[in-house]
């Protein structure tokens, strides 16, 4: 599994983690994890915990419209008098499950707050406490809704300059979404965090030891959304399959496949793998992720060779999955990520002359 884009590991390992390397294309990252939260399965489940955040911007909730008659939500954080019209837009994708409502969207919704930033969350379909209209869900290579989502802010006449950012499945749809418009893209940057680069190899790295926990309770919440939209005699799919999948890898082959276009799992992953669209990117693109991800293995990591010159992947030895709490106190925390991404992006939205 996973051949299609294998380099050995420890090729990976020892490119990215290399301090006197001259490929300016991967490096090292600055993030220490805090004194007290130094386990990646930690790190991994203390943003989600209630006390870990207390600001939530105020969103307002458009419903957006989609070609094939199919609709989603996109939550904007409500402006200020102060945030100008010309302000940087970005656009926020949240990853497998996930929401507005998701510790990492609502920090970096704050950041971009702060910064009088305009600021958005493109739910996946079904995805939060919205309901779409047909019968199918999303995937991790579904990018028609970013891609039409975007060409609609840019038809409107946004003022400002647009960048995005996604986290896990967000990322991956971000990053493959990024490939394929090339040249063409109208956002200026991107940022992408804990991505699953290799759908195959992340699917097996979940069948190993404590993060076959993590897949427990994802394969729960997924098959509670399933049946909360289809039942055994309206799916699309085999029902009893479905229902009894243990892994992402049979849930992906009883439900995902089926029931967007794709000839099984194999089929899904092969084509919706963003590593293969990285060299193809022509917008500057930082990625984020961590060697210690209890979603993945070094495994994912690509070499230089795999990514285009617009394309700085940033490799930590900790961070877990989208955790990145590199200080403060168990009931303040500091968060990584926010600053991290936000410093990335905000000179590239620069206008030239200013």
């Amino acid at each position: 599994m996973g051949g299609h884009f294998f380099v050995h590991p420890m090729t990976r390992r020892d490119a990215a983690m290399a301090p006197d390397s001259t490929d300016k294309r991967i490096v090292r990252s600055a993030f220490q994890p805090a004194r007290w939260l130094r386990n990646r399965h930690a790190q991994t489940i203390y943003p989600s915990l209630p006390w870990a955040l207390r600001e939530r911007p105020e969103l307002r909730r458009e419903v957006l419209k989609l070609p094939d008659g199919d609709e989603t939500a996109v939550d904007w954080v409500v402006e200020t008098e102060d945030t100008p019209k010309t302000a940087p837009l970005l656009i926020i994708l949240h990853g497998l499950e996930g929401s507005a409502e998701s510790s990492y969207v609502r920090t970096l919704m704050d950041e971009a707050a702060v910064r009088q930033w305009r600021c958005c969350v493109l739910h996946f379909r079904d995805c939060g406490d919205y309901r779409n209209v047909l019968p199918r869900r999303y995937h991790a290579g579904e990018t028609n809704d970013v891609r039409y989502f975007v060409a609609k802010l840019e038809r409107e006449g946004q003022f400002g300059p647009m960048v995005a950012a996604g986290y896990s499945l967000g990322g991956n749809v971000l990053l493959k979404y990024l490939g394929e418009s090339g040249a063409g893209c109208p956002l200026k940057a991107a940022a992408a965090v804990c991505v699953p680069l290799n759908l195959h190899e992340c699917a097996e790295a979940l069948n190993i030891g404590i993060s076959r926990g993590y897949q427990h309770y994802l394969l729960k919440r997924m098959k509670r959304s399933v049946a909360r939209k289809f039942n055994r005699h309206t799916a699309a799919f085999d029902w009893q399959k479905a229902m009894q999948a243990k892994t992402f890898a049979e849930f992906d082959d009883a439900v995902t496949a089926p029931l967007h276009g794709f000839a099984g799992k194999d089929d899904y992953y092969d084509k919706c793998s963003s590593v293969q669209f990285l060299k193809r990117i022509e917008r500057p693109t930082l990625i984020v992720n961590s060697l210690d991800d209890p979603f993945m293995t070094p495994d994912v990591i690509p070499g230089a060779e795999m990514l285009s010159e617009h394309v700085t992947l940033e490799v930590s030895e900790a961070g877990g999955h989208v955790g990145f709490i590199e200080g403060g106190t168990p009931w303040r925390p500091r968060f990584y990520l926010p600053e991290r991404l936000i410093g990335f992006l905000e000179p590239l939205t620069a206008r030239p002359g200013m």
